[in-house]
């Protein structure tokens, strides 16, 4: 892969990933120089055309849709979108009727954007069934084996977000929630580049994702994707946006939605993170970064600081790693560790940009890096470790 990333490095000259070890890529992956072209189209649309640059951002808009329609396999995907994940699982979650049933499984390995907010919701009374994220391989099906009459939702990550583990199974999980009359919420951050991904395994599902990580999208670039029957949804939670299109009509009575995508619309939103990723999305087209090849980087770097760590020879007590085959994995390098969090300093002090979460030191790369900087940062966590 280095000559991967030798093709590459040049077009992120403003991040500088020729001479830093970015093993952030999990969390934040640089972004190409085409991005600052987005960001001052941005400026010059809104200086131009003041109000009149909505045309120009809805436009950027459905280009984003298209980008992130390539990475879910589904050409013609309802997207929603919103700047985070938060947002947009909350309007779903205010689609359902949890009067009628107050129950909601997810597992104890989810983000803290579910981890937080279920929680919360638990609190006020809410059924919220944690299901234990390991043994990973069988996941799947023990949350399918919780759902009951009274559930509304399940939810859970394509991949684990502190493992890097993938979940297999979510075919099954959702054909048996649409037999229940279940709705599946799936995360699928942690797959969408390093990890094929395809709705046609899940039709019925809610997907959310961003492009803040492997997409180099950058913050406000996350979505939602609609299951055919959303158009039977009436969201709680609702932005005016989600009936732009009859704003002139007159409005006693119910609250009305439009159809598709906008009934899950927010409001008022700076559209300036969409034309940055439009551009981006731009740049992964005309440089050949397909899913297909991200997922053959992604298995070829992690693969590689797998084995630099094996070398490495530390007691398991210190630090360790599944040692499942790597197709298994997502796009980052899970290390289990009690000293994570010091390890991550020390590594930061040191020049190698990684990231902890609780026991797991994570290790990202990206594809502008090289074997020769991945191997340099894992002669770096070597010193420390022995």
């Amino acid at each position: 892969m280095t000559d991967q990333s030798a093709r590459l490095a040049p077009f992120y000259s403003n991040f500088g990933v020729s001479h830093r070890l970015l093993l952030s890529g999990h969390s934040h992956q640089a972004w190409p120089d085409v991005a600052l072209e987005g960001l001052a189209e941005a400026f010059d649309d809104a200086a131009q055309q003041v109000d009149e640059k909505w045309n120009r951002a809805f436009a950027k808009a459905e280009r984003m849709r298209n980008g992130f329609r390539v990475f879910l396999d589904e050409p013609d995907a309802e997207i929603a979108f919103a700047a985070n994940t938060h947002e947009l699982v909350l309007r779903f979650l205010s689609c359902l009727d949890l009067r009628a049933r107050p129950r909601l499984i997810t597992s104890d390995g989810e983000f803290h954007t579910l981890r937080r907010q279920l929680g919360r919701l638990a609190e006020e009374g809410l059924d919220v069934v944690k299901i234990p994220a390991t043994p990973t391989d069988t996941l799947a099906e023990r949350m399918a084996e919780a759902v009951d009459d009274r559930t509304s939702a399940v939810l859970v990550s394509a991949v684990l977000f502190e493992t890097s583990r993938i979940v297999p199974g979510l075919d099954y999980l959702a054909a048996e929630c649409q037999r229940r009359g279940v709705e599946l919420l799936v995360d699928a951050y942690h797959a969408l580049g390093p990890v094929p991904f395809s709705t046609a395994d899940i039709p019925n599902a809610w997907v959310v994702g961003g492009g803040y990580k492997y997409l180099q999208l950058g913050e406000g670039n996350c979505f939602m994707r609609l299951p055919p029957h959303s158009d039977t949804m009436r969201p709680v939670i609702t932005g005016w946006y989600a009936e732009f299109a009859e704003l002139s009509e007159h409005h006693d009575g119910a609250v009305g939605y439009g159809r598709g995508a906008v009934r899950f619309a927010g409001s008022t939103y700076d559209p300036t993170s969409h034309y940055r990723g439009a551009r981006v999305f731009d740049f992964f087209a005309e440089h050949g970064l397909t899913p297909d090849l991200l997922r053959k980087v992604a298995l070829h770097q992690v693969g590689l600081l797998a084995s630099q760590f094996d070398q490495i020879g530390a007691p398991d007590d210190v630090i360790t790693r599944d040692r499942s085959a790597c197709e298994n994995f997502g796009g980052f390098l899970s290390l289990r560790t009690p000293h994570a969090r010091r390890l991550q300093a020390q590594l930061t002090e040191r020049g190698v940009l990684t990231d902890a979460r609780g026991d797991y030191l994570r290790f990202g790369p990206a594809p502008y890096l090289s074997d020769r900087q991945l191997e340099a940062a894992m002669d770096v966590l070597a010193r420390l470790v022995t």
